[in-house]
C-alpha cells in the first residue's frame, strides 16, 4: 500500500488534554464514529501526558475506552507519561497498550497516517 493510500485509510488520534468535556465531546464521539461508520479503516487513538491520568480516574471515560475498542479502535498509551503520574498499572488492566511511543508516532506521520491531536 502506498502512502497516498495510507493518508485516506488510516487515522491517529493523539488525545493528550486533561479536559473531560473535550474528551466526551470531541475525542472520544469523533473516534468511535470514525470506526462505527467505517469512515477510517484503521483508527489509532494514543492517549499522551494529562489525559493519561485523567482516564485512570475517571470511571465514564474508561467505559468509552471499552466501547471504542469493542469498534475496533487500537488504543495505546505513552509508557513515559503513564509512569510519570504512576497510572501504567491502570491503564494496563483496561486493556490499553503502555508502549514507548515516540517511534511509533513518528513512524505513522511518515507513512502519511491523517492525524488529530486534541
Amino acid at each position: 500500500m502506498n502512502n497516498e493510500n495510507q493518508t485516506r485509510e488510516n487515522l491517529l488520534v493523539v488525545w493528550s488534554s486533561a479536559d473531560k468535556e473535550v474528551a466526551l465531546s470531541m475525542v472520544f464521539m469523533y473516534v468511535r464514529n470514525s470506526k462505527k461508520k467505517d469512515w477510517w479503516e484503521r483508527v489509532k487513538l494514543i492517549i499522551w501526558g494529562p489525559a493519561a491520568k485523567l482516564l485512570a480516574v475517571d470511571e465514564e471515560l474508561q467505559g468509552h475506552i471499552e466501547i471504542m475498542k469493542d469498534f475496533g479502535v487500537e488504543i495505546c498509551a505513552c509508557v513515559t507519561c503513564a509512569n510519570m503520574y504512576g497510572v501504567a498499572p491502570v491503564l494496563e488492566s483496561l486493556g490499553i497498550e503502555v508502549i514507548p511511543m515516540g517511534e511509533p508516532l513518528t513512524d505513522m506521520l511518515k507513512e502519511g497516517w491523517a492525524s488529530l491531536t486534541f
